[in-house]
């Protein structure tokens, strides 16, 4: 008897191919997730060069460390505040259609700037514009973005997925920033912004071939936004053990957050080194992350995930406090502890987002999503405002040692919560209950 074009996926070892929840999964569920994943790719990548280059033309212009910051503030505060409503509006409307809509506004408004900058009016002002326009995008995309996968992949497969956002990241951290500069400074500004459109318009295309349920979260339009809001965290808080890892990965998020903006000056302050040194270790560090990622992606189907948040926690804060400890003479070993360092940083956001992802029900995800983009839009600023005044304080070296010891100290509260040990059991547990009800969907199919 032939399978029926819209039945489920049957892997012959276990029966129907279900995402998280049990969710069957269409036949052509892997087409899907490569639309949607490629749509992520263009718009990111395409997306970094842009703002490198919108970077790289205030310092030309300003050479003010204060101009940076406000450029970078215009850029996460947005995701802060609106991220909450961005998950609202992902569990209200068909997340599909939310992401292509941030794409075109993105895409426009990337256009408007390019034309501006080509016909000379580029300043300042500008680019505040574009980062803010780009942060309001975010805060709505995100939250849309990180809900839809556990839709369209595999349960087996999720931490692959999030491991493989994570690649993506490493690889636009390596060579976005080189296409930005290399076209700011051969092409114009102006081109760098078009590649932007052009990158949002391929997502838009890819985002159109893919079919995404529409997940009707039925308590979505009786409530208000602040209602909506507050049921994301009731949704949260129920999973027991979820919100200490969320809190805690957070807290470590923001005691990371300034070790970026003041790695330069450690190579350059204590080991007295030049720009090529300083981008040798930026170089490492995405290797590492590339590295740590990849391992992920290898390990497929992981178990224990809250576990590996806080190992991988723990090792960030060892290396950290290595790196801080070094005398001025031994900058290899410098460099290698930032790249042990950045394999270690894979572990947090793929298995934190894995986690969440099976454990919170899909028609609140997005509220929940939208939740930890504010959490980290806001918390990840914050952080690195206060670390770089408390580095002024007590000098580089010194803010690398204590500040790993506070992600050391992160971890290891994670390893030994007994709530956040239990939640690693349950969700083992539930995936391990899946084979069995594939199995049985199977014995279904083979029926019909």
């Amino acid at each position: 008897m032939s399978t029926p074009s819209n039945a489920p996926d049957i892997d012959n070892n276990r029966g129907p191919v279900a995402a998280v929840g049990g969710r069957r999964l269409p036949r052509r569920w892997l087409a899907a997730v490569v639309a949607v994943w490629a749509g992520f790719a263009f718009t990111s990548f395409a997306s970094m060069a842009a703002n490198y280059a919108a970077v790289w033309y205030v310092t030309e212009t300003t050479g003010s460390p204060l101009a940076l910051a406000v450029v970078y503030v215009c850029a996460f505060l947005p995701v802060g505040l609106l991220a909450p409503l961005g998950g609202v509006v992902a569990d209200r409307f068909n997340r599909k259609t939310v992401i292509i809509v941030c794409d075109l506004f993105i895409a426009a408004m990337a256009l408007v700037v390019g034309v501006a900058i080509a016909v000379g009016h580029v300043s300042f002002p500008l680019v505040l514009v574009m980062a803010t326009a780009c942060g309001v995008a975010q805060a709505f995309r995100t939250p849309s973005f990180n809900a839809t996968m556990p839709l369209l992949v595999p349960e087996k497969h999720l931490l692959r997925v999030n491991a493989l956002d994570n690649l993506l990241s490493s690889i636009s951290m390596i060579c976005a920033p080189a296409l930005g500069i290399f076209l700011y400074t051969t092409l114009g500004f102006q081109a760098v912004m078009f590649v932007d459109v052009a990158g949002a318009l391929l997502s838009v295309l890819a985002m159109l071939t893919a079919s995404v349920p529409t997940i009707v979260a039925h308590d979505v339009a009786s409530q208000s936004a602040l209602q909506n809001v507050t049921s994301g965290w009731r949704e949260l808080s129920a999973a027991k053990g979820l919100p200490v890892v969320v809190l805690c990965v957070v807290l470590g998020m923001m005691a990371y957050g300034p070790l970026d903006s003041i790695l330069p000056l450690m190579v350059s302050s204590h080991f007295s080194g030049n720009g090529y040194m300083a981008s040798l270790v930026t170089a490492v560090f995405g290797i590492g992350m590339l590295a740590g990622s990849a391992a992920l992606m290898v390990r497929g189907g992981s178990t224990w995930l809250a576990r590996i948040i806080a190992v991988a926690a723990i090792v960030v804060g060892l290396a950290t406090m290595v790196a801080g400890m070094l005398p001025t003479g031994m900058f290899t070993v410098f460099v290698i502890a930032i790249g042990v360092m950045a394999m270690a940083c894979a572990g947090f956001n793929g298995p934190l987002m894995t986690l969440m992802q099976k454990n919170v029900d899909e028609e609140k995800l997005g509220r929940v999503m939208g939740l930890l983009s504010a959490f980290m839009g806001l918390g990840i600023p914050l952080g690195t405002a206060i670390g770089g005044a408390v580095a002024q304080g007590i000098g580089v070296t010194s803010f690398f040692v204590a500040d790993g010891a506070v992600i050391l100290t992160l971890g290891a509260v994670l390893l030994l919560m007994p709530s956040v040990r239990a939640l690693d059991a349950r969700t083992n547990a539930l995936a391990a209950a899946q084979p069995a009800a594939d199995a049985a969907d199977a014995e279904a199919v083979a029926a019909e």
